[in-house]
C-alpha cells in the first residue's frame, strides 16, 4: 500500500497567470488562507469571525463591525471574483464570506462566550441549510452569490439569537 500523501496545488494553478493581484486576492478571500485547511474550510472561515468577535473590546464590536461588515463584503465579492478565475465557480477555499457571515451573525449582541458559541452554532447550521431566501441568494452571479447567501445565514442566526435570548432569560443577556 502507498503511503497516505498529501496533494499539493500550484499556487493559483497554472490556467491562469498569476501576479500579484491574484494572490492578494487569494490570500483575502481565503481569510489569509484559513480557506486552504483541508477540511471543513467554511468551519474555519466562521471561526475567524468569532476570534474578531472575542478579540475586540466591547466598547469597540459594534463601531469596527459597521464599517467591517460592508468593507469586508464588497472586497469578498471582488477577490471572489477574482479566485473564481483560477479555482473555479464558487470555490471551496473562498471562506470571506462565512468569516463575514459570521460578524452578521454576532453584530449588537452583547460579547460572551455563550453567544459567540451559540451564534457559531446557528451560523453553521442556517449556512448549511441555506433557508429561503438564501438558497436563491446562493444563485446570484459571481462573488456576489458567494458571499450573499452567508448574509443572509448570518442575519438568521442574529435573529435566532435574539429570540433565544428572550425564550431563555438564563442564556444570560445574549442579546
Amino acid at each position: 500500500m502507498p503511503p497516505l500523501t498529501v496533494k499539493r496545488h500550484r499556487f493559483p494553478p497554472s490556467r491562469q497567470r498569476s501576479g500579484a493581484l491574484d494572490h492578494a486576492a487569494a490570500l483575502f478571500a481565503s481569510s489569509f488562507y484559513v480557506g486552504y485547511a483541508p477540511f471543513a474550510s467554511g468551519t474555519w472561515g466562521s471561526l475567524w469571525g468569532v476570534a474578531i468577535f472575542l478579540l475586540l473590546s466591547p466598547e469597540m464590536i459594534v463601531p469596527v463591525c459597521i464599517v467591517l461588515i460592508p468593507v469586508l463584503t464588497v472586497l469578498g465579492v471582488l477577490a471572489a471574483v477574482r479566485c473564481e478565475q483560477f479555482w473555479g465557480e464558487d470555490p471551496s477555499r473562498v471562506v470571506m464570506d462565512e468569516t463575514v457571515g459570521m460578524l452578521v451573525a454576532l453584530f449588537m449582541i452583547p460579547q460572551s462566550m455563550t453567544a459567540a458559541v451559540a451564534g457559531f452554532f446557528l451560523f453553521r447550521f442556517f449556512d448549511i441549510v441555506k433557508p429561503p431566501p438564501a438558497r436563491q441568494a446562493e444563485r446570484l452571479h459571481g462573488g456576489w452569490g458567494i458571499m450573499t447567501d452567508d448574509l443572509i445565514a448570518g442575519v438568521y442566526a442574529n435573529l435566532s439569537l435574539r429570540l433565544l435570548s428572550i425564550l431563555i432569560p438564563a442564556l444570560g443577556g445574549i442579546a
